[in-house]
């Protein structure tokens, strides 16, 4: 049957020195592509601007988006790193009109209300995410809560009925990312929401989040220089996550030709430059290549009502929700032990991820593509064991089994796996 790609891709992409879109294996990988059906690839991404240095680039991009005033959104950590706040100071100019940082881990429903009053002393037309996932999330959650007129105990009731919390009709107030970590949270129409009965705004805690389109930022900044200030042992671990989304993607039911190829192509600059992060350090040098490949591996995979997130996934939420244990260390630990089932009960694209690991000659491309991931991942000098992090016990695992099994990204495995709660307790005990 002939296969069929639409393809809407309405931002542009720029970098500096570097070609971002490797158009030659998109291509090769849309003649790879086994769906029956075809493929619909509709994706309306933001501007990408990579390299080192290219932070100074924030005041043309808010200027191209009509904005005026922009508020800086990061944690407490971040705004008191010179290091990071006088570049984006510096590349905001004149447009930067206050700063917010007070965003934290847990992304609180009324963290973000504070964000919002910020908004409104500084007058804000623009927020600009600096930082990790937390931050960036907040920043997204402020620019949905500015628009929207009820009462916060109103929209705390919502989200603790839903789960979620609804977006109003119209323009959001448009964000700007300028991640310092590599676990890729930054194309995404997603964001992450807790509250706490501390706020008076739930009478117990709920976890959820939105989603939406209009969330996208508008535009990304992947400076290196910025991400080299982050500490290794927090880079690592985000490295891990983001370097997931990658296999991920090659591998989950909702894959298309372009993830495809924009995937192939960033496993093949992280599997390459990750050890070099835990050989050689976090300079700019080495965190170029990985930045660009972290960029890649996200392109696409969070499109209207889909994303290619999947079982790792739902594994590393299982394992952090109610554990101290980090989510790229979670995946670390599990990732391994994920494939290997995986390959054992399907064929998970083992010999495209293969490839795309650059072990694409192996014999066995499954046995390969484990022993590449896990070469990675102790590069990087990551967490071997689950007993060795603060994670469940082996009487929890039935639990937790349970968590990552009602996942909502297990819809996303590879088709034909039917994946039970045995299934998942004897990858946890393997990885324990």
């Amino acid at each position: 049957m002939q296969h069929m790609l639409s393809c809407t891709v309405t931002r542009s992409v720029v970098a500096d020195g570097r070609n971002d879109i490797p158009w030659e294996s998109v291509l090769r990988c849309i003649m790879q592509y086994d769906a029956s059906d075809g493929a619909r690839f509709a994706y309306d991404g933001p501007t990408l601007r990579l390299g080192s240095g290219s932070v100074a680039s924030l005041d043309s991009e808010l200027a191209s988006a009509g904005c005026e005033r922009a508020l800086v959104v990061c944690g407490s950590t971040v705004g008191g790193t010179g290091a990071v706040m006088e570049p984006v100071r510096a590349g905001l100019g004149g447009r930067l009109a206050g700063e917010f940082p007070r965003t934290t881990p847990d992304k609180r429903l009324s963290n973000a209300y504070d964000g919002v009053a910020a908004m409104e002393r500084h007058d804000a037309d623009a927020l600009v995410a600096v930082g990790g996932g937390s931050s960036i999330d907040v920043a997204k959650v402020m620019s949905v809560l500015h628009a929207d007129e009820r009462p916060p105990d109103r929209v705390g009731a919502e989200l603790a009925e839903t789960g979620s919390v609804s977006i109003p009709d119209g323009d959001l107030t448009p964000v700007f990312a300028v991640p310092t970590t590599l676990a890729g949270a930054d194309l995404s129409q997603v964001a992450g929401l807790t509250a706490h009965p501390s706020s008076s705004l739930v009478e117990t805690f709920v976890s959820g989040g939105v989603w939406d389109e209009r969330l996208m930022p508008t535009a990304v900044v992947g400076d290196a220089e910025l991400v080299a200030t982050t500490p290794e042992s927090v880079l690592v671990g985000s490295a891990m996550n983001g370097f997931d989304k990658g296999l991920e993607t090659l591998y989950a039911s909702t894959r298309t030709p372009v993830t495809d190829g924009t995937a192939s192509r960033g496993l093949r600059l992280l599997a390459e430059h990750l050890p070099r992060l835990g050989r050689e350090g976090a300079t700019p040098a080495v965190l170029e290549p990985v930045v660009e490949g972290t960029t890649l591996v996200q392109y696409g995979i969070s499109r209207r009502s889909e994303t290619t997130l999947s079982v790792v996934h739902a594994f590393g939420h299982g394992l952090t929700r109610g554990y101290g244990v980090q989510q790229g260390v979670a995946h670390a630990v599990v990732v391994p032990h994920v494939l290997e089932y995986l390959f054992e009960h399907v064929d998970a694209r083992r010999e495209l991820i293969a490839e795309a690991l650059g072990v694409g000659d192996a014999a066995e491309p499954a046995t390969a593509v484990v022993e590449a991931v896990t070469a990675v991942r102790d590069a990087l000098d990551l967490p071997t064991q689950l007993r060795d992090v603060d994670g469940p016990a082996p009487e929890a695992f039935q639990a937790v089994a349970e968590t990552i099994l009602d996942d909502s990204l297990m819809r996303n495995a590879p088709p034909e796996l039917d994946a039970t709660r045995e299934d998942i307790e004897a990858v946890l005990e393997a990885a324990y």
